[in-house]
C-alpha cells in the first residue's frame, strides 16, 4: 500500500488509521477527513479489493464525501469512513467484527459508524455490544427513526430524481418518465418501487442478474445487462451500485438527458462533472440527493446518545429538504456556467470551514 499522503484522493484528512488484528484476520481503514461540524459519521464498507491500495482510495474518497454530505444535510456531524478489506471469500466472524468495534471504539467517539455495502444491522448490533460509537441499529416499535438506512436514502433519491426531472424536462410527476437504474439493492431496489408507484417506466440492471429479473417481474419493468445499461436509451440514468462509473468511458456511452441516483463517489475524477454539463447532462450530486441514510443514522445516534426520543417524521422532514438544496445548487450552476457538482462542491467546502 502506498503512502496515504501521496494519494491524489489525499484531502488534508485528520486521521488515517489502518487496523491490523492478525488473530482475527482483520485489516482495516478509517479515515476521518473531517470534524469540523462534529465526529466524523459514515458507514464501513466490507469489500474484498484485488489491490490493497483501492481499499485506501476508497477510505479517503467516501470520507471526503461524508464531510460533505453531512455538511450539505445540515446534520452536527463531521465525515469519515471505514473500510474492512475481506477475503476472497468475503470471510466475516464475530472475532473480526469485535476487532473491528474496539478500534472504533478506541478512537473515543472521533468516529461514528455505520452499514455500507457488505454490512448488515446484524453486524452493527454484534460491533454495538463492544462500543457505543454505533448507529443504524435495529428499532423496535412503529415511528421509531432508525435501523436499515437503505429505504430512507432510496426515499431521498426518489425526491431528487422527481426534483431532476421537473428542473430538466418540466414535468411536475415522474409517470411516463423512463429511468434505468443500475443496481437493485436496498437501496436502488427501493428507488425502484417508489418510481413505479408513481407511474414511472423502468428499466433495471443489477451484478445479480436474477435479483434485477425478479424486481422487474414485480414492477413490470424491463431489464438491461449489466455491460449495456448505462448506454439505454432513456430520461434518467440512476446509478445505486457503486462508485466511479462516471468516467471517459461511461460519460461517453450515456443516452439520456439525467444523472441522478444513490453511489456514491459516481464521478471518478474531478473533470467529469463538467463533462457532463458539456454533454448537456443535468447531475444530482450523488453526496446531496443520497442524504437520506445518513440522515436517519445520525438523528437516531443523536437520540440515543442524548436519551431522547427519536421521532421518524422528523427523518421524513429533513429528507424532503433534499429537492430544495439541488434545486439551490443548479439554479446557481445555470447562472454561472458552473458545473452542479463544483458548485456542490464549494458549498460543502465552505461550511466545514476550507
Amino acid at each position: 500500500m502506498t503512502a496515504f499522503w501521496t494519494e491524489a484522493d489525499f484531502d488534508d484528512h485528520e486521521l488515517v488509521h489502518v487496523v491490523r488484528d492478525a488473530k482475527s484476520g482483520l485489516t482495516a481503514i478509517i479515515a476521518l477527513h473531517s470534524t469540523h461540524l462534529g465526529p466524523g459519521a459514515g458507514g464501513t464498507r466490507f469489500w474484498h479489493y484485488a489491490d490493497p491500495a483501492d481499499a485506501m482510495r476508497d477510505a479517503l474518497r467516501l470520507s471526503r464525501g461524508m464531510s460533505y454530505k453531512n455538511a450539505m444535510a445540515g446534520l452536527p456531524m463531521g465525515g469519515g469512513k471505514a473500510v474492512i478489506l475481506a477475503d476472497k471469500d468475503k470471510t466475516k466472524s464475530p472475532e473480526l467484527l469485535a476487532a473491528f468495534a474496539d478500534a472504533v471504539d478506541a478512537l473515543g467517539g472521533r468516529y461514528v459508524t455505520a452499514e455500507d455495502v457488505g454490512i448488515s444491522e446484524a453486524d452493527m448490533a454484534a460491533v454495538a455490544q463492544r462500543t457505543q460509537h454505533v448507529s443504524g441499529l435495529p428499532v423496535e416499535g412503529e415511528g421509531a427513526a432508525g435501523g436499515d438506512p437503505g429505504p430512507f436514502t432510496a426515499l431521498g433519491i426518489f425526491l431528487g430524481i422527481k426534483a431532476a426531472v421537473k428542473h430538466k424536462l418540466g414535468k411536475d410527476s415522474v409517470a411516463g418518465v423512463h429511468v434505468s437504474v443500475q443496481g437493485t439493492g436496498s437501496v436502488g431496489g427501493g428507488v425502484a418501487r417508489l418510481l413505479a408507484k408513481d407511474g414511472a417506466r423502468l428499466t433495471l440492471s443489477d451484478i445479480h442478474e436474477d435479483r434485477a429479473a425478479a424486481l422487474a417481474a414485480e414492477l413490470g419493468a424491463e431489464t438491461a445487462a449489466p455491460d449495456a445499461v448505462m448506454s439505454i436509451a432513456c430520461d434518467v440514468f440512476s446509478p445505486n451500485a457503486l462508485g466511479a462509473v462516471l468516467d471517459d468511458e461511461g460519460i461517453a456511452r450515456l443516452d439520456c438527458q439525467i444523472v441522478a441516483g444513490g453511489a456514491n463517489n459516481q464521478l471518478k475524477r474531478p473533470e467529469h462533472g463538467p463533462m457532463l454539463a458539456q454533454r448537456g447532462i443535468l447531475y444530482a450530486p450523488d453526496y446531496v440527493i443520497n442524504a437520506g441514510g445518513i440522515i436517519s443514522v445520525t438523528l437516531e445516534y443523536l437520540c440515543r446518545r442524548d436519551n431522547a426520543p427519536c421521532d421518524i417524521n422528523e427523518v421524513r422532514k429533513r429528507i424532503a429538504l433534499i429537492p430544495g438544496r439541488l434545486e439551490q445548487i443548479w439554479r446557481q450552476s445555470d447562472e454561472t456556467g458552473v458545473s452542479p457538482d463544483q458548485v456542490a462542491d464549494r458549498m460543502a467546502q465552505e461550511l466545514i470551514g476550507r
